[in-house]
């Protein structure tokens, strides 16, 4: 795993907005995003104390949006409530709360210039979906060239196995220590 205490690190949340957690959608992935929200709240909560950045990062589409021609209903769409952060998470001032209109927390969001501001060299991620959108910034951070930490327990997917899945074609990977796998608590232990 990276050594984090060498690493200027930052932890990006991802999608985890009201919508997701909208009963009333009966969505499957919202009983396995409920169970990430301790851990990641505990984590938020650790880089404050050490001045490390936290951002939130969520989908904000647009009603027209190309990517509701597909079989993705609306949802998350720019400036209404179901795009907010969700209720028990915890989001305070001084966080950067930054809507991203595709999948990638890095794309078209000026994210990569706000971190390099910051001289932060290592992402950790953690939120929803694990083999989506949690991925695609995994990788984007990657490419961005940031060292990269998914993290198991603080990420989500519609299924167990899916998100098993996901996290074990990225435990032995080529790109270690670049890309790593890890827990909050190893996170925290390190």
């Amino acid at each position: 795993m990276t050594e984090l205490h060498k690493e200027n690190p930052a932890i990006l949340i991802i999608d985890l907005v009201k919508d997701n957690f909208d009963d009333s959608k009966n969505l499957p992935i919202t009983s396995f995003a409920r169970r990430i929200i301790p851990p990641i709240n505990r984590l938020t909560g650790i880089f404050r104390e050490k001045g490390w950045p936290v951002v939130f990062s969520t989908d904000a589409f647009n009603s027209q949006d190309f990517i509701f021609t597909s079989r993705m209903k609306p949802h998350s769409l720019a400036g209404t409530p179901g795009a907010e952060i969700a209720d028990g998470l915890d989001y305070q001032d001084g966080d950067y709360w930054l809507p991203k209109p595709r999948f990638s927390a890095f794309f078209k969001t000026g994210l990569e210039n706000w971190l390099r501001e910051r001289d932060v060299t290592c992402c950790a991620v953690a939120g929803i979906a694990t083999h989506f959108c949690v991925l695609t910034t995994v990788m984007d951070a990657l490419c961005h060239d940031f060292k990269a930490i998914l993290l198991e327990d603080c990420t989500a997917s519609y299924s167990e196995s899916i998100h098993e899945q996901t996290l074990s074609l990225y435990r032995r990977n080529p790109l270690y220590p670049l890309l790593s796998v890890a827990s909050s608590t190893d996170l925290i232990t390190e």
